[in-house]
This record gives structure tokens, C-alpha cells and sequence, in this order.
């Protein structure tokens, strides 16, 4: 079994879909819109098959988003070596992003940073 996708609403679509692409290296589909409800959605795919699928659709509400609160935390990348954590963490700072940790090796031996990223989700950069 896999995860076959990861779903995720946002307010700013197409913002949204621009991060993962452009920081992330995610290629995405064309889009969808369901004219009769407004529903549109992007599916990003990633080079070892993972996806997200980033939506929206009217009347959404937004919540808080607190770093410390419970259910989903972060979505975590791989991006191969330190170097490049620390170079994608960089670039992510630079661009105004929040960096919360890091780039640091946890207690339980990872590298690895954290970003506040899209809309006030988290953007883990790993090894």
C-alpha cells in the first residue's frame, strides 16, 4: 500500500501551486474547475511519484493555523544532502518565508529545517 495523494485546500490556488513548483521542483497538471460548484483543483506531482492536490472552492473557512496544535503538522522533502537543505532553506528565507528551525540535526539524527510555507503550512526540508 502508498499514499496515493495528499489534499490540501488553500485560499490562494494558483500561489499555491507556483510555491511547490518553484521551490520544490513539483510539475504540475493543467487544472480543474467544476463549473456548476467552482471547485478547481491542481494535482503536483513529484519525481518519485508522490502528489499533492491543492484545492479550492467557495465558502472555505481559515482557520488558525498555530505551530504547536494537533492533526496535521508538516509535509516533509527530501532534497538529498545538507548542502541543499541549507540552500533551499536559504532561498525560502530570502523569499520571505518563515524559517522555524534549523537547518539542524535533531536529537533522533535528521537534517533538516522547517518553513512556515503557504498560507501558514509547514514545509519540512529534509536529507
Amino acid at each position: 500500500m502508498k499514499i496515493e495523494h495528499i489534499a490540501m485546500y488553500v485560499n490562494e490556488l494558483e500561489k499555491a501551486r507556483d510555491f511547490f513548483v518553484k521551490y520544490l521542483g513539483g510539475k504540475s497538471n493543467d487544472g480543474y474547475h467544476n463549473p456548476n460548484t467552482d471547485f478547481r483543483s491542481f494535482f503536483i506531482s513529484f519525481d518519485d511519484g508522490a502528489r499533492i492536490e491543492l484545492m479550492n472552492k467557495p465558502g472555505l473557512v481559515d482557520a488558525d493555523k498555530p505551530l504547536t496544535r494537533t492533526g496535521y503538522i508538516h509535509i516533509a522533502f527530501s532534497v538529498g544532502s545538507k548542502e541543499k537543505v541549507d540552500e533551499l532553506t536559504e532561498s525560502l528565507k530570502n523569499a520571505c518565508f518563515e524559517v522555524v528551525s534549523g537547518p539542524r540535526t535533531t536529537g533522533d539524527g535528521y537534517y533538516e529545517s522547517c518553513i512556515v510555507g503557504i498560507e501558514g503550512n509547514q514545509i519540512e526540508i529534509t536529507i
